[in-house]
């Protein structure tokens, strides 16, 4: 049952689990000023200690708009199994794989709960769970809570540095410094994975200009001494622009399909036969980019 709560109610330990989006919570913050909050905050606890575990978004949101009561749906009172639920249910909430992967980080070494035990009740595979589970353990806290405040993109850890760290074998600390000296710089992902590409596989100057923060100096190195495509083929420029343009379009499928505006039986046909599609593809479109990623990784 949805209740109606006050927002200084709630305990909000929880608030660093789930990513920030400043773009996001700004397209949030116009649709609740106009339509209100659609859907009830969730957590666990008792009446006199509500755990806030979805809808921080909202919450702050409500805030700033002097919101004072919110919609509250509760989960039961106990907090691992709030957070099994809340897993259960990512699908339809999507969960980025980096918010499973620190509830289930939680669940291993606050609540003690073993690899099997969660996949069971997630009705998951064991390796499911350990993948996840990997992720964190790859993580300095410091790169953690960078990521989960938006000043570094998920995308850029989950896709240029650790594919660093499996290839080519860079420690935790390395990427700690890369990421403590570019985050909160609002660079592209673009802009990112050519700086990190220099940064551990280039000249030890060019590592040391970029830990003592010149930043655009090493970019205006970089696009002079490789200006995008000059060089190349007609083949591979056009190669190079469809690259880009996926990357845009992943980057924008990313936000906008955790977007609740969705309303309407005709969008959600037509964007069923679509991502369905999208889906059919996807194996061969993973070993495909792998491939070229692993090849053009050995110049």
């Amino acid at each position: 049952m949805v209740d109606q709560v006050e927002i200084c109610s709630f305990d909000l330990r929880y608030e660093g689990y789930r990513m920030r989006s400043a773009g996001v919570e700004k397209a949030l913050l116009l649709s609740i000023s106009a339509h209100g909050i659609r859907e009830p905050l969730q957590g666990v606890g008792t009446e006199g200690e509500r755990i806030l575990l979805d809808g921080f978004k909202r919450l702050r949101c409500a805030a700033k708009l002097n919101i004072g009561i919110v919609p509250y749906l509760s989960l039961g009172d106990d907090e691992p199994c709030g957070i099994i639920e809340l897993l259960r249910i990512s699908n339809a909430r999507s969960l980025s794989i980096l918010e499973q992967a620190r509830l289930i980080d939680e669940l291993m070494n606050v609540h003690q709960m073993c690899n099997a035990e969660i996949a069971t009740l997630l009705e998951r595979s064991k390796a499911w769970v350990s993948v996840r589970a990997g992720i964190i353990s790859q993580m300095s806290q410091s790169v953690m809570d960078k990521i989960f405040n938006g000043q570094f993109p998920v995308y850029s850890f989950m896709y240029t540095l650790r594919q660093f760290m499996r290839i080519n074998c860079v420690k935790k600390d390395e990427v700690d410094e890369f990421v403590n000296a570019v985050a909160g710089r609002h660079l592209s992902t673009r802009d990112i994975d050519l700086l990190a590409n220099a940064y551990f596989k280039g000249p030890d100057e060019f590592r040391k200009q970029i830990k003592n923060g010149n930043i655009s100096w090493g970019l205006n190195r970089l696009k002079q001494s490789h200006p995008a495509g000059c060089d190349c083929t007609e083949r591979e420029r056009h190669m190079l622009k469809a690259l880009e343009i996926t990357q845009k379009y992943m980057q924008r499928l990313i936000l906008r399909c955790n977007d609740t505006r969705f309303k309407t039986n005709t969008f959600y046909a037509q964007a069923n036969l679509l991502s369905g599609g999208i889906l059919r593809q996807l194996d061969a479109f993973n070993q495909a980019i792998r491939q070229i990623y692993d090849r053009t990784g050995q110049t």
